[in-house]
């Protein structure tokens, strides 16, 4: 038996589509969790795609989300638009809030989107992106389950509380870069255990605190900021800006919700979009990118160095062609939803993403 299946991309939307539909979610809710599966898979960030239907079907099983509740939006000022997720996952309530922020973005030259209430385990960076092929400068901001001890402590009070930010780039694949406030995004420790690969030192922390490199420590102790007090003040913000912000809430109280340990948080997500044409004098869109792109030279012109995105726009244009490789054991687990079964969807390395057992 080989150790991993080939799929084209066509089929990883597909099967993904299916398989939900298969397991009670909605079709909108499908076709919109498997653009976001596909999309990860696509650019090679494995921890954000077919690895993590487990962890829909799982939210789903335990009663904890809603696979066919209608996002609701509602206008909160000219140019702040609020999707309503009812406890669905957050794919679809994205996508029905895309084209009003668009518009109030172009409007006023700068626009917000709040979402609340939606289950979130995807990564950040096609929200923004989509903005920016809409020729808009935008900002996505959404914390987790407690899973990262603030600068100082061993306790668990921040989520991973990732960031991202697009920058339009005329002619060219907007830079785009999506990064956790933690050292580590959570889906990393947890493909390396699935892996039977050490974490990096600096990671996490184990229950009592000590440095641990074991995945299974860590997931029981705490990650750790990037860049000490640095990052953990970014945490911070963006606990502020995802939650009381919004009205939504914070880490913690996501994770007392996740009475099923899932995994898979329920709580707010804040997008920004500017429209740089109102951003300076005259709207003079080839002046800002000419400006752009010479800070881009100079840093391309440096051996070694790379823009952020870069990476991933070079797996696109490889899996487009050749399609990805999907663990055996994935794809096997994945061939049980798609025929109906359920006896606690697996997260690919045995398990609940937190203790290690089915969510039946």
């Amino acid at each position: 038996m080989t150790d991993s299946v080939r799929m084209s991309l066509a089929q990883v939307h597909d099967t993904a589509r299916r398989l939900l539909l298969a397991q009670g979610f909605s079709e909108p809710h499908a076709e919109a969790i498997a653009n976001t599966v596909t999309a990860a898979e696509r650019d090679e960030c494995r921890h954000h795609g077919l690895f993590r239907i487990a962890f829909y079907v799982n939210a789903l099983k335990a009663g904890q989300a809603s696979g066919e509740a209608e996002p609701t939006l509602t206008d909160l000022a000219p140019a702040i638009v609020r999707v309503d997720g009812h406890n669905g996952f957050s794919p679809l309530p994205l996508e029905r809030g895309h084209a009003p922020l668009v518009e109030r973005a172009r409007a006023q030259g700068i626009a917000a989107l709040a979402v609340n209430n939606a289950l979130n385990v995807a990564a950040l960076w096609p929200e923004v992106e989509r903005l920016a092929d809409d020729g808009l400068v935008a900002f996505a901001f959404v914390s987790a389950i407690p899973y990262v001890a603030p600068y100082g402590g061993i306790k668990p009070v921040f989520g991973t509380n990732p960031m991202a930010f697009a920058w339009p780039r005329p002619g060219r694949h907007p830079l785009v870069f999506d990064q956790a406030s933690s050292m580590s995004a959570r889906g990393e420790i947890q493909i390396r255990m699935r892996d039977g690969k050490p974490l990096e030192p600096g990671w996490a922390i184990d229950a009592d605190g000590n440095p641990t490199t074991d995945g299974k420590a860590a997931l029981a102790g705490a990650q750790l900021p990037f860049g000490g007090a640095k990052g953990s003040a970014i945490a911070m913000m963006v606990e502020l800006l995802a939650g009381p912000l919004i009205g939504d809430v914070l880490s913690v109280e996501a994770g007392e919700r996740d009475v099923a340990k899932t995994g898979a948080p329920c709580g707010g997500e804040l997008v920004i979009a500017i429209d740089p044409t109102k951003a300076m004098p005259n709207g003079d869109l080839a002046r800002q990118a000419e400006h752009a792109e010479r800070l881009f030279s100079m840093i391309l012109e440096q051996e070694g160095t790379r823009l952020p995105s870069d990476r991933r726009y070079r797996a696109r244009e490889r899996t487009t062609k050749e399609g990805v490789d999907v663990p055996a054991s994935l794809h096997a687990s994945l061939m049980e939803l798609l025929a109906g079964r359920y006896s606690g969807a697996r997260a690919d390395y045995e398990g609940d993403p937190e203790t290690g057992k089915s969510a039946a």
